[in-house]
């Protein structure tokens, strides 16, 4: 019964691309423009007390639920459905005005409120779900039968009727719930640290300028074309994080032994049961994703080599992986990202065109980076009467244009979504969620593509898409496998260190990127890449980010080639919200994620791309 509000934003944007571009220009100056207007959510400091007021009599007014719901079920429902909304908005709001400075003891307040509001929120709610399951099927289908009304209800409850064996009496769940401020804390000091108290190395570049790396500057310079200076960047960046290996290894495994915790108490195998069943999720669409790509490592081995062909290097470290392939003075700014990610869009139809133009000129987003601002990128679209808002640290690259398009096909998600669902249906699993993006970003490179006028732009898009699906399928899975692993480990109640968390992602990294092969060395320093991502506080989330452009490969096909119904699938797959179980959502739209053949069907993409590329090298007499 928790809400999505009541977890962090988690629809991050850590890709990157292997687009040739010279370092991108200065972001312009930091107009309001260019930031998000968190006034639509709340006009001041009165109207979120006021609204937070409203909440606690709605949860006063729930709690004489208790005991009722045989005979006031719909009711109790509707003022669960509104409570929830309301929560959500409160916690957008605090969110996103901490993100936006995260040195603003402000924003820290109001995210500690909003903390405690959702965990009211939790506590208030506990009984529903037992008493429904006390009530049985049988008769919530004949009150179904009985009630119209109650017949918005029915996926809701048909859901929590599945987890009966997951759910504790009344006493276990308001036991559970009240454990919930204990228990969020490992991402809470992992977001301070890492985005506003580590003292970022100051490097001095081959060119002579001096360089702050924050996590920002990390993600600008290690793709730089000096290849020392890619390695000095790598080097002082991971050494700092070297320097708290032993406390963030303390707070990621505080937050594998809170997920070992909840999936023990709830009677689950282990934790990734627990998370997986959260959407019921067939166990074989993870299983197949790491089984078929452990099998197709040769693939990313290929591209690996031609990666170190095409930049000149016999020995390719792990530093060369976001290293140009293709020179260019192209830059970005942020009209002309816009522009292109409109363009790229039209394949969606001029009703998803015409939403997305008006959306993007409104102040739904915070575009540049600033100090103290959260790093990355990604999309809140959980305040259901007011819109989605957008965070970016744009830096005119043409990765940054990527991310533009990948966020905003996240809000568009949401738009599509609010507006054909009500609020219980509205917010969607990261499963599809990811999807959303992804085809968007399909899209852009395709258009790109056909926009190429030569070899040389030809061939800095197929980078792109070549590095789009190493980033966003080979990684990811990756990552996924490391958290199995991690996981798997505390789940058996074994303790870990930041050393040997270090050591666990090392040889993962290792194996992936073809040490043993000769593929590439990697440097033991940069096994500390693990507590550079925030995605592990957010126990088997990344593996859908490889399902995801699986997925979304097919769908952009598809779509790109008008096959019939294509689009109209598509779109209602985003509309329909949380009003299905994703994967059958994903399936009844033309994708099975549990079968071998989205994977495959990518990789196949993967190396025709590379038969692309060595045609135009062996055209050039390469």
């Amino acid at each position: 019964m928790t809400p999505s509000a009541l977890k962090r934003p988690l629809l991050f944007s850590l890709l990157a691309f292997s687009l040739a571009t010279a370092s991108a220009a200065p972001a312009p100056t930091d107009r309001q423009a260019d930031r998000w207007d968190l006034t639509a959510l709340y006009q001041n400091d009165a109207a979120f007390d006021a609204d937070a007021k409203k909440l606690s009599a709605q949860l006063q007014q729930l709690g004489a639920c208790k005991g009722q719901l045989g005979t006031r079920l719909k009711s109790c429902l509707d003022l669960y459905a509104e409570a929830r909304k309301r929560v959500n908005t409160l916690t957008t709001y605090a969110a996103q005005y901490y993100d936006q400075d995260t040195g603003d003891s402000k924003g820290n307040q109001l995210n500690q409120r909003a903390a405690l509001l959702g965990n009211d929120f939790s506590q208030a709610t506990t009984f529903l779900q037992p008493e429904i399951l006390a009530l049985g099927s049988k008769r919530i289908d004949a009150m179904l039968a009985k009630d119209k009304g109650l017949q918005l209800y029915r996926f809701q409850l048909s859901n929590m009727l599945r987890s009966a064996p997951h759910t504790l009496d009344a006493a276990g769940e308001q036991l559970v719930a009240q454990f919930g401020l204990a228990t969020g804390s490992a991402a809470s000091v992992y977001r301070t640290l890492a985005n506003a108290e580590i003292p970022w190395p100051t490097v001095k570049l081959s060119d002579g300028k001096e360089v702050r790396l924050d996590q920002a500057a990390y993600t600008k310079y290690r793709d730089d074309d000096n290849r020392a200076d890619r390695k000095l960047v790598f080097d002082a960046f991971f050494g700092k994080w070297k320097e708290y290996e032993r406390t963030f290894g303390e707070t990621l495994y505080g937050q594998l032994k809170t997920d070992a915790a909840y999936a023990k108490v709830r009677r689950y195998a282990d934790s990734q049961s627990a998370a997986l069943d959260a959407d019921n999720l067939p166990p074989a669409v993870y299983q197949t994703l790491i089984a078929q790509t452990n099998a197709n490592l040769p693939t990313l081995h290929r591209y690996f080599k031609l990666r170190a062909r095409m930049l000149g290097v016999k020995d390719l470290a792990y530093y060369d992986i976001y290293a140009p392939l293709l020179k260019s003075n192209r830059s970005f700014p942020l009209a002309e990202g816009k522009q292109m990610m409109l363009d790229s869009a039209a394949p969606l139809g001029p009703g998803y065109v015409k939403a997305l133009t008006a959306a993007v000129d409104a102040r739904w987003m915070d575009v540049y980076p600033r100090p103290r601002k959260v790093a990355g990128a990604y999309m809140n679209g959980d305040a259901y009467d007011v819109h989605p808002f957008v965070l970016l640290n744009y830096t005119d690259n043409y990765e940054a244009v990527s991310t533009l398009t990948h966020e905003w096909g996240h809000a568009m998600h949401s738009v599509l979504a609010n507006k054909a669902q009500p609020s219980i249906y509205a917010p969607y699993s990261i499963f599809v969620a990811e999807i959303a993006s992804t085809t968007n970003e399909a899209l852009l490179l395709d258009a790109r593509l056909k926009q190429a006028k030569d070899d040389d732009e030809r061939l800095l898009y197929l980078g792109a898409a070549l590095e789009n699906l190493r980033g966003t399928f080979f990684r990811q899975a990756m990552f996924a496998e490391f958290e199995a692993a991690i996981h798997g480990k505390v789940d058996k109640g074994e303790s870990l260190t930041g050393e040997e968390i270090t050591a666990i992602y090392a040889g993962i990294l290792k194996r992936y990127h073809g040490e043993a092969q000769g593929v590439m060395s990697i440097d033991p320093a940069y096994a500390l890449e693990w507590a550079y991502v925030p995605h592990f506080y957010h126990g088997y989330y990344v593996f859908q980010y490889a399902t995801s452009i699986a997925a979304a490969q097919d769908f952009a096909q598809r779509i790109l080639d008008k096959e019939p119904g294509a689009l109209a699938a598509y779109l209602k797959m985003l509309s329909s919200g949380g009003s299905a179980y994703p994967y059958e959502l994903v399936k009844a739209a033309g994708v099975d994620l549990a079968s071998p053949k989205p994977y495959q069907a990518l990789v196949a993409r993967m190396n025709g791309i590379m038969d692309q590329i060595e045609a135009i090298e062996s055209r050039r007499g390469k």
